[in-house]
């Protein structure tokens, strides 16, 4: 299912926009800023989406904006020729960070910090293995249920569909089943990952 796939794809729309980018003299650490000032701006809105419903759809926005500048910073660098380790290392944490805040403003909005923790820790623990599987000389792990591109897509989905329907189902609100979906399938995709580096290794079946 993961959208991660596609990226490739997506980069050949990008070049208006990295064009752009040159011409204003951006850098890809300025643009990987941007995005992370995005997506902090998406949890703050969501957090008050409950009160303000039309918040969901400024999140929505906001994070799909956050999305696409995440894909932006990587084109730059190739453009200027300038990618670097320390590079990827700071799109990577700032991306943890997008997604932590993005998170915990959906869960403040319902009030379901239970909900809001699982869901986190799914998320981070799906990128974690992804990445980690490189650290030990694989190639970088995006398989598995839902990467990051499905969840921010996911995100932006919900962010329309809170705004327009507010109710309950089952006792939780869209949000609330959201943050169960994401900590459900979060942590089974981190396991997928976890599977397939093991079985890159030979050593699947000794689990």
């Amino acid at each position: 299912m993961t959208l991660d796939q596609f990226r490739p794809v997506a980069n050949r729309f990008l070049a208006p926009f990295v064009d752009v980018s040159e011409r204003l003299g951006l850098t890809p650490n300025a643009v990987s800023v941007g995005a992370i000032a995005l997506a902090a701006a998406a949890g703050l809105a969501f957090a008050f989406g409950q009160s303000a419903p039309v918040l969901y759809l400024v999140g929505s926005i906001l994070v799909f904006c956050n999305g696409w500048l995440d894909i932006l910073d990587g084109a730059l660098a190739r453009r200027l020729n300038v990618a670097s380790p320390a590079g990827d290392l700071l799109d990577h944490v700032l991306d943890r960070y997008a997604d932590i805040f993005i998170l915990v403003g959906l869960a403040a909005g319902v009030e379901q910090w239970a909900l809001g923790l699982a869901a986190v820790t799914g998320v981070v623990m799906t990128s974690y293995l992804g990445t980690q599987a490189q650290a030990v000389g694989l190639d970088r792990v995006y398989g598995g249920l839902v990467g990051r591109a499905d969840r921010l897509v996911i995100v932006g989905v919900l962010g329309v569909v809170a705004w327009l329907y507010t109710d309950t189902l089952v006792g939780l609100t869209v949000v609330g089943w959201t943050l169960v979906f994401f900590a459900v399938v979060g942590h089974f995709t981190a396991l997928q990952r976890f599977y397939y580096a093991m079985r890159a290794f030979g050593d699947a079946d000794r689990l």
